[in-house]
């Protein structure tokens, strides 16, 4: 056996008992960095701090010692997630890992049946998945305690953070036993993050599989430099040439409404996702453009880090996100598990300190393509704007268009959303 092969991880060099090994030897070849650090330490009880992109295969590193200490008989797990579509992922994993061990779970989420959840309750699943603000509800509504839970994950705590969810995660975590085992997962570190760790964790292991802004490898990033009225004809002009599944960011919910209805006038087969859209209806445009049933996926934020698809060819930013480090998490959906990808951003001339700051994040320079020959601009589509969202521009200070600097005055490459924009990113 050659050094090489003597240094390929194994799930089974991780102290994982057997009836899970054969689980995963059905699905999974050999773990991901992160799985190959945290599950050991996680195994051995510890609190985990990780800091690791989405992608990288976090529900496996935290799922596995969960339900490994579950059918040993010690309690139940919690895990909280920022989004309705990540809280189902996650499920679905856990689901195919624990369903062959006869391990329940429920999924409380926003947007869904709350009797359905309370029935769920009912069953005493191994596995609560929740979003905080409905664990909130029910918690409040008395349909469930934590008092047996002794496994906690906060997944993507910093998107958590970012839409307001702090009061929420404080409760959650006052009203779960003292005695238990703590794992955070961020892709960043803000000191809200920090301040999580000290006041609920117990000498957290911190374990870091790539620095805070680092993308996803195998992305070949480029900007378009381009006025607004033309974006919709470079995007006619790209998807053109372009084969497989497109992901195009709007920075709206209108925007992407907007975009939708001229892609499909293109001719492509395109479907929205956004938080004007019900569950139901979230869902079935995940499964469709999972399934092929449309090659064009428009979305606002909600989606950067809540698609696990793994055959996108390209991410188009059809506008620059809000949070420059929101950057990452877009482009992040093509590229994954090892494969090639592409991600271009369109961006207008007043734009380039904001290109700037998002060069700084990652590390590197972006580089600029022109656009040639450009189709003729096709007849306008209307698209009715709706009121909640005018409302929101129009008290976010934006006035309809995106404010020159976004990321301006924002300290080091770790850039925040302003208090200014908080308002329109929560809506997303």
């Amino acid at each position: 056996m050659t050094q090489a092969t003597q240094a390929v991880p194994r799930f089974s060099d991780l102290g994982i008992v057997k009836d899970i090994l054969a689980v995963l030897a059905q699905y999974y070849s050999e773990p991901t960095p992160i799985q190959h650090q945290v599950i050991p330490a996680a195994l051995a009880g510890n609190d985990i701090v990780g800091i690791a992109q989405t992608g990288t295969g976090k529900t496996l590193a935290f799922g596995v010692p969960m339900l490994q200490k579950i059918i040993s008989g010690q309690g139940r797990g919690l895990v909280i997630l920022p989004t309705r579509e990540l809280a189902l992922q996650v499920d679905e994993v856990m689901q195919k890992i624990g369903r062959p061990l006869k391990l329940k779970t429920a999924v409380l989420i926003g947007g869904a049946s709350s009797y359905n959840q309370v029935q769920q309750l009912r069953r005493n699943p191994h596995v609560i998945i929740a979003t905080p603000g409905r664990l909130a509800d029910h918690l409040q509504q008395k349909n469930l305690r934590l008092d047996d839970v002794s496994v906690i994950v906060l997944d993507e705590a910093d998107r958590m953070l970012d839409i307001g969810f702090l009061p929420q995660i404080k409760q959650i975590l006052n009203a779960a036993p003292r005695e238990r085992q703590t794992m955070l997962f961020s892709a960043t570190m803000p000191p809200k993050i920090a301040q999580i760790a000290t006041a609920y964790m117990k000498s957290p292991q911190r374990i870091e599989v790539a620095p805070a802004g680092t993308p996803a490898a195998h992305i070949d990033q480029a900007v378009f430099y381009v006025s607004a009225d033309n974006k919709m004809q470079l995007l006619d002009k790209i998807l053109q040439e372009t084969d497989g599944t497109v992901l195009v960011f709007s920075r709206t919910k209108h925007g992407a409404k907007k975009i939708t209805v001229n892609v499909c006038a293109m001719g492509h087969s395109a479907v929205e996702i956004h938080s004007n859209k019900s569950l139901a209806q979230r869902r079935e445009a995940l499964s469709g453009f999972k399934s092929g049933k449309y090659r064009i996926m428009i979305a606002t934020d909600i989606a950067s880090r809540g698609i696990d698809v793994t055959n996108i060819s390209l991410v188009i930013n059809y506008d620059l996100p809000d949070n420059c480090e929101d950057y990452v998490h877009r482009i992040g959906r093509t590229g994954r598990a090892g494969a090639k990808g592409r991600a271009l951003t369109f961006a207008t001339f007043s734009e380039r300190g904001d290109i700037r700051y998002i060069e700084k994040l990652i590390r590197k320079p972006l580089p600029v393509l022109q656009a040639q020959e450009l189709p003729a601009k096709r007849a306008p589509v209307f698209v009715p704007v709706d009121r909640e969202e005018s409302f929101g521009r129009r008290f976010s200070g934006s006035r309809g268009g995106r404010p020159a600097g976004r990321f301006a005055g924002r300290s080091g490459s770790a850039a925040r959303p302003s208090r200014t924009r908080s308002f329109s990113h929560r809506s997303k």
